[in-house]
């Protein structure tokens, strides 16, 4: 700001537009403290906005407007007012009352009169656009804090924090603020608004600030930035050698270099300062210098023309004071401007009275700006030693501290400045006028001298100023409660009522605070009217609830009040047996929670609620109540109290009776689904619990118990099964209570062999728990759990289930106890299985009854089992007939159809009928008319119904454990319905299933089938006046239990026995030795030596035999399924001594001959049993080599078949054999290197293993079509689980057919010979195999020679060959120039275009398609060269041979023919001549006189021409025409020319060989193996170490390589012409050189001189091709300069528009300087740098980095790729290149770069970048990575079946089956689209049909049936 330039008139500023009106009354803001008190109260009001403290809010109006007058009075001491102005302002012209906050500093300084006062900030004269020094107070989620001068608090949102928003993400800007702004920071900010509401007191406007620099630098330029000068800046990113900054100015940006001091690393977004170092005008760059001590001292400079607007926050200044004021300074500062110190920020903050005299006139400070004004341009400043620093002061007292000796440092007339004795230095404070004294204001002078020690409490703190405001008041002492901290829940205390409303009322502590008591908590009971129960202004007593974010919540509920109790304020105090006081929050069925201090909540559970069973806690419990309760337990770490409202709880000790596995009874309190809660009788009130599935033994009726059971209800038997702590675990199970004296609770109670009643407690996919008495558990392995070892556990028991097990083993040591379930050694011995079921049935019909009348229930009596009852038929239909009783209501009768006795009966007929069984739950009887049971129930009879049934005997009644014979009656789900004829058929039950079989399919039993069972309980109350009976099918052996418990006599391995058969099955024979020995006989264990097929056929069940014990049990099985292994080979039993041990051929020699039977056959595998231990298995194509046997396999092969094989190899640890077929033969051509035996080698399992023994060369063996090649390249087939050979196209048949391949097809069986096993290029082996059946050993005598004869024979060597030789062959390959046709597996041969056919071929490749059959004779053949050439032109039958018919002896040089033009060509024409069939060649050059540049518009083919005989050469077969005009004028010249024109066109047709490898340009027009067969067979000796040229099949045909020819016939002539030729030699030679040039340009060869490439790239400047290959031949050349000066000629010359050549050129260019640069990385980085400024960047970058990848220079392309991201984060190639090169280097940091990724693109693209990350993963990476990163993709994008489709073929690629299978099963059941659905569908069965599993195959058909079924439905 220039201060003459302005025009203003002094005094005539205007001051309209400012912010601070002064009121009316004067107010003189810098000498009321009172204010500077109430605005430190309003900042800690401003911190709690729903609970305020007091302060300025506590002073009646009347009060203020006292102190303000009193004030005022002392500063003006008169009546004069003088007007309030700024720093150096003039006075204004206004009146007297009219009072400034803040006037115009530089007009007062220089002409007006200067101010009394220093300007002060206060929320009435802060207005928007101010800008001030902060210090950050508090960093929250969504707001910044920052204290202001004067002790004002400001809020910034985050919004406001920075200027650019684009850095992270809307989630991360919470993080963001904490990150990059610190508690203690010094920041300038401005003033966006005030929170003007009328409402609110002044004290409580909300200051909104803003960070932005764009705001605090609005009016900055380039020119504004001077060296040395500080400034702010945002960090707007990390580079790696420093930081790019921005001053809020889009244009201008700033650059701090990166200290190696170990300085803290800056974030971006964080707000620093910083001393300009270097400005770059041109690039708009401020480089600046972060180091603190700099930044500290460093001053700005004096500068004219400095604007206002340039003046930031915190800049220092060099300052003059000016003038001493009342309470400041005025210092001058930067030429023009003034500003005013506070007495707050003077250099010493604990200054006297003299203060005044430390600052005289013209004194030198160094000042720190504090704040500005725009609209008035004031200025405050400070000297403070810490803000000068660039530091806040620090804050060394809290708020809430007392002080007993604060010192008396300085006495005003507005207050008491006193210094704090805090550590390490002492801290200033500043006491009110107000708040030193209790009663009115007087002068403080008389109270209070300097250096007095006082007693000082602190209010709160001004942190800019590092002042602390205090009181001396008494009352400020006494209040409990002063701030936050001090409040304490459970605190009881006095506090006035201030306002009340309908959620409560707000009240005030003394001290100020100010807290809320919730409705609920104003009285004990319920308040409908708040107001009339607390009176504003009423005092009551409080308790402190809690306080939490500063927000106090307290209680007037007298009990709570007034509790002597312990309180319970966190959960760490609730310790068990605490009795405290709570309030009930909410009242539910199961329960009551209750609250405590401080948000503690705890959980009463129903039965401790105190309340009689069956009654509601809501009906005598209010939400509210206070309650006294106990805890019972506590779990701290889940923050879980269980409360109790029984004070004393009752023990389980006291009350004797009840212990584990006593009886007791309870009455029900309450059900859930899962259990039931009873009240247990006993001395104290106790629960006991019953779950679900303990109410019953069956599954099926303790669901229906817990159903029908209902609150009150007696249960009379259950018993204690588990205590814990007053809480019982009962059981109302039949099995436990019967035995309730036999349950173990201790494992001395244990005893091995017994067999205990449990239950199952839990299950595991190993086995199953099963529990006793208390916690007394045991284990049963799944071994010994189910007698089905493939059973699923979870199929066959379920948790709860009654259980019997068998105690195994017992160890106390680990408290480990073993048990079987199996039911084969538990199985029960009595029925109380079915006896439970029928007494659980009555009670659930009592249950279901229990309302109806007794006369009702009474219908049960009339009907018992096996008496007989008169009823009527009502209904008949197929199942039998429903009957009524006249004497009962509401009971049918049901006579199943077996039971109607062959009588017929109609509705309405009258029966009498035997009553079988009573269903009380569905009152239901069923009956039988059946007149053996009828007659045997009757009593009283007929005399013609006695006559026919009294014959039989009367028997005796059943006995108890007697065995019976019994016919099966009925067949019910849980039980059968038996009469026992033997018995007078007496009616019986018994049980289908057991306890530990309840769960498993029930064994099928039939009308009238016989049933062996023991009678095990009499008629009686008992068993419902049932007879009992258990089957021998559910108990397992029919053995007595005296049997079983005889002791078991020793047995010996190698002791001979006899043993008696049992059981014959198909591998073995059971049988029973000794006493009670079970044992087996192995099918292998028959007989010696080889295999008989029938080993069993002389075995009998019953049959005694002799055998020799060979092994022991196993002792993995239970005791009752343990079987000795026995022999009776005839071998072992001639021995007529004991063996003591009896060994098992465990060890197999490659080789070996074995023998075996067959136990198991799938489609591709036989499995055989070579001894008891030892398997063996037969893969399918070595059973057989003929085809019909192979497809004939699984029938060749049934179960138990005699199979005897060699052994290929053995695997000890599974004692698996792989065997084959056929004797393995040591040939020495094998794929092995040695073929002699071997032992222990590996499995076949791995591939090729097993290859590598028994395939030889000539092996015939049998093959699978595994795949049919494309073309010819003919099959491959399988010939081992993992070996596959090649049948070449030739191979298949025998004779030439035109397609070999017919009636072939994939998975065919065939047979094949194996030719040829070699070594491929890929290190793995090749084996070439044969279909051909006239080959030895694949077919028989007569069938060869007939196909040899037939056939043509195949020509395995080039030697077999001779010219002129018919031969067919198959078309391999054609081009435009000619083919290649396969003459065998080992021979290709070429057919040049000329010899395709005798006619005109116009397109080869649609007339000779490969795989056509053709038939042809030899031209030409080379043995050293390996090259063959064919002719297909057919000629006739007993003719000369192909070369003789071409005989030029008929033509002469010189003669003129007539012809056609055969072909057109670039160097020429072919003619044919009439009637010859003979063919020239016209070269271009002797076309035409004149320069002919198009032959193709000038020639076409089929136009007749003449043309005049240049050359003959009868030994090539070749005449050279020519057609110039001038030949036919000038007849006299003939004999010279045709010499001329001969060397040319012999110079022209010259082939020169390149063999410079080093160039590398030239490249082969055709993929042919073998070029230039064309050759006179002297000359192949000498050509047979050349290489062949990879060059046209045309240039072949006109190439003349025979110089030494060339001589001879330059020699024939020489003598003729000698004259005539010395006087051309010159000319010839030059024509030599010209033509040979012009010939290799023409026919598409490498130029070989720099000149030859300045004509190729003259001719094609834009190619980048041409220009790369003069590069490469300079590279040749080892000139390294002129091949980069070539690069440099090439960006010049190739046209701009042709950006990709131009970029070919880079690439080439970065090669050149990687391989040849110096330093390479440095010449390429120069090179990289300039392409980017010529091309696409990204481009660019592309090709650097695959020449990095190519050389494997891996750190410069991960640098690279680094930059990459950096420039392209939202390109999916450069992460996806960057994945992948992480990929391949093994890094372990995937993740974190795939979430940078991730943050980075778009979100289009993220579906896109995740999938092809996954597919990386499984390809290169991690699979279960690439899972997790499809499931995530899959979770957001279900119905995206490209996604799906692209998962499963990772998954197939990988093979794991199950998980393919997995995921294509939750692919089918997605709900998609049907068009969808079909995509996946067909892709699951496509995958299905390659395993090769039908079953697969079909269920996947089923599977997309039943999904168009229910899409259709």
């Amino acid at each position: 700001m220039v201060a003459p330039s302005r025009k203003v008139p002094s005094g005539k500023r205007n001051d309209s537009n400012k912010v601070f009106k002064s009121s009316k009354k004067p107010f003189k803001k810098t000498k009321d403290d009172v204010a500077a008190r109430s605005e430190a109260m309003a900042l800690q009001l401003e911190e709690v906005p729903d609970f305020p403290r007091g302060g300025g809010s506590s002073l009646s109006k009347k009060e203020r407007e006292k102190i303000h007058e009193e004030v005022d009075a002392e500063f003006d001491a008169g009546d004069e007012r003088v007007a309030k102005r700024s720093k150096g302002g003039k006075p204004k012209k206004r009146t007297p009352r009219d009072v400034d906050e803040l006037g115009s500093l530089f007009d007062g300084g220089l002409t007006g009169k200067q101010p009394r006062y220093a300007n002060k900030i206060t929320t009435k004269n802060i207005s928007a656009g101010m800008k001030l020094l902060g210090v950050v107070t508090e960093v929250n989620q969504k707001d910044i804090v920052i204290s202001l001068p004067g002790g004002l608090r400001g809020l910034v949102r985050a919004s406001e924090a920075l200027d650019f928003t684009d850095f992270g993400t809307e989630d991360d800007e919470n993080e963001l603020l904490g990150d990059i702004f610190s508690v203690g920071q010094l920041v300038p900010c401005i003033v966006l608004q005030l929170d003007d509401d009328d409402k609110k007191e002044a004290g409580k406007r909300k200051i909104w600030l803003s960070l932005r620099l764009s705001l605090l630098h609005k009016g900055f330029n380039l020119d504004s930035f001077q060296p040395g000068m500080v400034v702010t800046a945002n960090v707007k990113s990390v580079e790696d050698h420093g930081y790019i900054l921005q001053f809020g100015m889009p244009s201008i940006t700033g650059f701090i270099k990166k200290s190696h001091e170990g300085t803290q690393e800056l974030k971006t977004g964080q707000l620093i300062q910083g001393v300009v170092t270097n400005i770059d005008k041109e690039r708009k760059i401020v480089r600046l210098s972060s180091d603190p001590d700099s930044v500290a001292k460093c001053v700005t400079k004096d500068l004219s023309g400095m604007s206002f607007d340039l003046l930031i926050p915190g800049m220092m200044v060099n300052a003059r004071v000016q003038h001493v004021l009342e309470n400041g300074l005025l210092l001058g500062f930067l030429m023009y401007f003034t500003g005013t110190v506070d007495l707050f920020h003077l250099q010493n903050p604990l200054c006297n009275k003299s203060w005044k005299d430390e600052y005289n006139q013209t004194k030198m400070v160094n000042a720190r700006i504090l704040f500005m004004d725009p609209s008035t341009r004031a200025v405050g400043l400070t000297l403070n030693p810490h803000l000068v620093g660039n530091k806040a002061p620090p804050l060394l007292v809290s708020s809430g501290d007392i002080f007993d000796e604060a010192k008396v440092v300085r006495v005003d007339k507005s207050g008491l400045l006193l210094e704090l004795p805090s550590n390490p230095v002492s801290t200033p404070a500043y006491v009110s006028t107000y708040d030193a004294v209790e009663d009115e204001v007087k002068k403080l002078e008389k109270n209070f001298k300097e250096g007095n020690r006082i007693r000082v409490r602190v209010l709160g703190l001004k942190q800019i100023e590092g002042l602390a405001i205090g009181t001396l008041k008494e009352s400020a002492f006494e209040g409990p409660a002063f701030t936050h901290s001090d409040v304490k829940p459970g605190m009881v205390t006095k506090a006035k009522v201030i306002s009340v409303d309908t959620f409560g009322a707000i009240v005030q502590f003394p001290g100020g605070l100010k807290a809320m008591c919730p409705l609920q908590h104003m009285s004990e009971f319920e308040v409908t009217k708040p107001r009339k129960k607390f009176k504003v202004g009423a005092e009551l007593i409080f308790r402190v609830l809690g306080c939490k974010s500063k927000r106090i919540t307290v209680t007037c509920k007298k009990t709570l009040v007034k509790s002597k109790l312990p309180i319970l304020s966190s959960y760490a105090d609730a310790t068990e047996g605490l009795v405290t006081h709570g309030w009930i929050t909410k009242i539910e069925k199961h329960g009551c929670f209750v609250r405590f201090y401080n948000g503690v909540q705890g959980f009463v559970a129903r039965f401790e609620l105190g309340l009689e069973p069956g009654s509601d806690p809501a009906s005598v419990f209010h939400v509210g109540e206070v309650v006294k309760c106990r805890v019972a337990s506590a779990v701290h770490g889940t923050r879980r109290i269980n409360l109790s409202f029984m004070i004393k709880p009752t023990s389980v000790s006291e009350d004797d009776s009840i212990k584990l596995g006593s009886i007791v009874s309870g009455v029900i309190d309450s059900i859930t689904p899962q259990a039931v809660t009873v009240h247990v009788k006993s001395k104290g009130l106790l629960k006991g619990t019953i779950s679900a599935e303990h109410l019953a033994d069956h599954h099926d009726q303790a669901k229906l118990m817990i159903s029908l059971l209902r609150p009150g209800f007696e249960l009379d038997k259950l018993l204690v099964i588990d205590i814990e702590g007053n809480n019982l675990a009962l059981s109302s199970k039949y099995s436990l209570i019967k035995f309730a004296e036999e349950l173990p609770s201790d494992f001395s109670q244990l005893q091995p062999n017994s067999v205990v009643h449990g239950y199952v407690c839990n299950l595991i996919e190993n086995g199953c728990f099963v529990r006793f008495l208390g916690r007394l558990t045991g284990f049963a392995p799944r071994s010994k759990a189910i007698d089905e070892p493939r059973a699923d556990l979870s199929e066959s028991f379920f948790v709860g289930q009654s259980v019997r097990a068998n105690i195994v083993d017992v160890n106390q040591e680990k408290s480990r106890v073993t048990l079987s379930l199996k039911q084969s050694s538990c199985a029960s011995v009595d029925a109380s299985f079915v006896q439970e079921y029928f007494l659980t049935d009555e009670k659930i019909s009592n249950l279901q009854s229990s309302d109806i009348a007794e006369s009702e229930c009474s219908w049960v009596e009339k009907f018992s089992i096996g008496s007989l009852i008169k009823g009527t038929v009502q209904d008949k239909n197929d199942l039998g007939l429903v009957v009524n009783f006249d004497n009962v209501n509401n009971v049918l009768g049901f006579i199943p159809k077996y039971h109607l006795g062959g009588t017929s009966l109609e509705n309405g007929s009258v029966v009498q009928a035997v009553v079988l069984d009573i269903s009380r739950a569905e009152r239901l009887v069923d009956l039988s008319l059946k007149p053996e049971l009828i007659n045997s129930s009757a009593k009283e009879v007929s005399n013609s119904q006695s006559k026919k049934k009294r014959k039989r005997g009367i028997s005796k009644e059943p006995e108890v454990h007697q065995r019976v014979s019994a016919v099966v009656e009925i067949v019910k789900e849980q039980y059968l319905i038996l009469s026992i004829p033997e018995h007078n058929y007496t009616i019986g039950y018994a049980a289908v299933s057991d306890y530990n079989t309840q769960k498993l399919p029930v064994k099928q039993f039939s009308t009238g089938q016989s049933v062996v069972a023991s009678v095990e309980a009499l008629q009686n109350p008992l068993t419902s006046g049932r007879l009992l009976l258990l089957l021998d099918s559910v108990s397992g052996n029919s053995e007595t239990s005296s049997k079983r418990a005889k002791k078991k006599s020793n047995c010996e391995v190698g002791s001979v026995v006899q043993a008696e058969i049992t059981e014959i099955k198909p591998f073995e024979v059971r049988v029973n030795f000794g006493q009670s020995f079970r044992g087996r006989i192995h099918i292998t264990e028959v007989n010696d030596v080889g295999t008989s097929e029938e080993p069993f056929a002389k075995f009998r069940v019953g049959q005694s035999v002799s055998a020799r014990v060979v092994a022991k049990p196993s002792h993995t099985d239970n005791k009752k399924s343990q079987l000795w292994e026995l022999s009776v080979k005839p071998s072992l039993l001639r021995d007529s001594g004991g063996l003591t041990e009896v060994r098992e051929q465990l060890e197999f020699a490659s080789g070996e001959r074995v023998c075996g039977y067959v136990y198991k056959v799938d489609k591709e595998w036989v499995w055989l049993a070579i001894s008891r231990n030892v398997t063996a298995r037969i893969y399918i194509l070595d059973t057989a080599c003929d085809a019909r046997e192979l497809e004939e396999f699984e029938g060749r092969f049934p179960i138990g078949k005699a199979v005897s094989g060699y052994v290929l190899t053995y695997n000890k640890e599974k004692k698996t054999l792989r065997l084959v077929q056929r004797p393995l033969l040591n040939i020495q051509k094998s794929i092995a290197n040695d073929g002699g035996p071997k032992k222990d080698n590996l499995d076949s399992s791995i591939p090729g293993g097993d290859a590598t023994l028994f395939i030889h060369e000539g092996d015939i063996l049998g093959g699978r079509i595994s795949k049919i090649l494309p073309g010819v390249g003919g099959l491959r087939v399988q010939i081992g689980p993992y070996v596959f050979g090649r049948v070449h196209f030739t191979e298949i048949n025998d004779s030439w057919v035109s397609n070999p391949l017919d009636g072939l097809h994939e998975g065919q069986f065939v047979k094949c010979k194996v030719l040829e096993i070699s070594n491929s290029s890929k290190g793995t082996l090749q084996i070439d195999l044969s279909l051909r059946t006239s080959l030895d050993g694949m077919s028989s005598d007569h069938l060869s020679e007939v196909s040899s004869n037939n056939g043509y024979k195949r020509f395995e060597r080039i030697e077999d060959l001779s010219p002129d030789m018919g031969i067919e062959g198959y078309v391999k390959n054609t081009m435009s120039k000619g083919c290649f046709i396969m003459l065998s597996r080992t021979l290709d041969a070429k057919v040049l275009l000329s010899n395709l056919s005798d006619t005109y071929v116009k397109d080869p490749e649609n007339e000779f398609p490969v795989g056509k059959l053709v038939t042809g004779r030899v031209l030409n053949v080379e043995p050293l060269s390996k090259r063959v050439e064919v002719t297909l032109k057919k000629e006739k039958a007993g003719g000369p041979p192909k070369s003789e018919s071409y005989d030029l002896k008929q033509f002469h040089v010189g003669d003129v023919i007539s012809g056609r033009i055969k072909r057109v060509e670039p160097y020429g024409l072919f003619i044919e001549i009439d009637q010859t069939g003979m063919v020239g060649l016209c070269h271009k050059s002797q076309l035409s006189d004149d320069h002919i540049e198009d032959i193709h518009a000038t020639y076409e083919a089929g136009e007749s021409v003449t043309a005049k005989i240049l050359k003959l050469d009868e030994e090539k077969r070749r005449i050279s025409l020519g057609m110039k005009s001038s030949y036919f004028m000038n007849s006299d010249d003939d004999k010279a020319q045709p010499r001329a024109e001969e060397n040319a066109d012999e110079a022209s047709m010259e082939c020169d060989p390149i063999n410079d490898s080093k160039s590398g340009v030239l490249t082969a027009v055709g993929d042919f193996g073998f070029n230039g067969t064309s050759l006179a067979i002297a000359q192949v000796e000498s050509r047979a170490s050349i290489l062949p040229l990879e060059v046209d099949l045309d240039d072949i045909e006109e190439a003349d390589f025979d110089k030494n020819q060339n001589q001879k016939l330059q020699g024939a002539d020489k003598d003729e012409k000698s004259k005539r030729r010395e006087k051309q030699k010159d000319k010839e030679e030059r024509e030599k050189k010209i033509q040979a040039a012009e010939g290799r340009l023409l026919e598409n060869h490498a130029p070989e001189s720099a000149d030859e490439f300045e004509k190729l790239v003259r001719s094609s400047p834009n190619s980048s091709f041409v220009w790369i290959k003069y590069m490469a031949f300079m590279l040749s050349l080892a000139d390294i300069e002129k091949a980069r000066s070539i690069a440099e000629r090439a960006l010049r010359t190739i046209n701009i528009r042709e950006e990709e050549e131009k970029l070919n050129i880079w690439v080439a260019y970065f090669n050149l300087e990687n391989e040849h640069g110096s330093p390479p990385e440095e010449a390429v980085k120069k090179v990289f740098e300039r392409a980017r400024q010529y091309c696409d960047p990204k481009k660019v970058y592309n090709a650097l980095l695959g020449v990095y990848e190519r050389t494997e220079q891996y750190k410069l392309a991960d640098k690279l790729l680094d930059e990459m991201i950096k420039k392209f984060k939202q390109s999916c190639k450069v992460w996806l290149r960057k994945i992948q090169s992480c990929l391949k280097q093994d890094q372990e940091d995937i993740q974190s770069v795939v979430n940078r990724a991730l943050l980075c693109l778009p979100r289009r693209k993220h579906i896109k970048f995740i999938s092809q990350t996954a597919i990386l993963e499984f390809k290169c990476g991690d699979a279960d990575r690439g899972r997790s990163l499809f499931e995530g993709v899959l979770r957001e994008y279900p119905k995206r079946t490209d996604l799906w489709s692209v998962y499963l073929d990772q998954e197939i690629r990988l093979g794991e089956v199950d998980v393919i299978r997995s995921l294509f099963e939750r692919a089918i059941s997605l709900s998609l689209p049907p068009k969808k659905m079909k995509f996946l569908f067909k892709k699951f069965l496509e995958y299905e049909k390659a395993g090769g599993d039908e079953e697969r195959v079909e269920y996947v058909k089923q599977r997309a049936m039943e999904y168009a079924d229910s899409t259709l439905a």
